[in-house]
């Protein structure tokens, strides 16, 4: 079983992920941030892997602590729960409509952490939401994940549509990567042989 369970406890936050790679896309998502739970709740659903979170954060000072601190907690168990990457895909992409958004993703679960994100969020907010956390969390989950992640606005004017779309095409490029392949389930896909 690809699974893991990862607590991180800080000063700031309190938080606990439960991973199973292999799962069908059940998520139970309590952050205390509420659309930032809806995207990691699209984030399981178009990945399939099954995600279970408790964050307890300092909301009384912003969301940016408990969303940060999330997205290290979930990059770690993707990384353990995917060991030594055996038998992965590795790579995945997807290019993705939402509406006026269009996003392209594409990653590697090489191990080498990088972060490109040109999303351009015409508002500061969705809702009670700060728009620059999108960054933050897919920083920090790449960094803790060890991906290499792009992600790329084609197209977009509505802020919610934009992230939205952005989590969608992680979550189905995930997918795509974590995947085991029929052709090659033993071998590690590096030529280095290890990730």
């Amino acid at each position: 079983m690809r699974t893991a369970t990862i607590q991180r406890k800080t000063t700031e936050t309190a938080v606990e992920v439960e991973i199973n790679i292999d799962g069908t896309g059940k998520y139970d998502v309590q952050t205390g941030v509420g659309f930032f739970d809806h995207m990691l709740d699209q984030l399981s659903r178009h990945s399939l892997v099954d995600i279970k979170i408790r964050a307890k954060g300092d909301l009384h000072v912003d969301d940016h602590h408990t969303v940060e601190d999330t997205g290290i907690a979930l990059g770690q168990a993707l990384a353990q729960a995917l060991s030594d990457k055996r038998g992965i895909r590795r790579y995945g992409e997807c290019h993705l409509p939402m509406d006026d958004a269009q996003i392209r993703c594409a990653l590697d679960l090489s191990a080498r952490p990088f972060l490109i994100c040109n999303l351009d969020l015409p508002t500061q907010k969705i809702g009670q939401f700060d728009t620059e956390l999108v960054r933050e969390f897919f920083q920090a989950f790449a960094t803790h994940g060890g991906i290499t992640l792009h992600i790329d606005q084609l197209h977009g004017f509505n802020s919610h549509h934009i992230v939205e779309a952005a989590f969608k095409a992680v979550a189905r490029a995930l997918r795509d990567a974590v995947e085991t392949d029929p052709r090659k389930d033993s071998d590690i896909p590096s030529t280095k042989g290890s990730l």
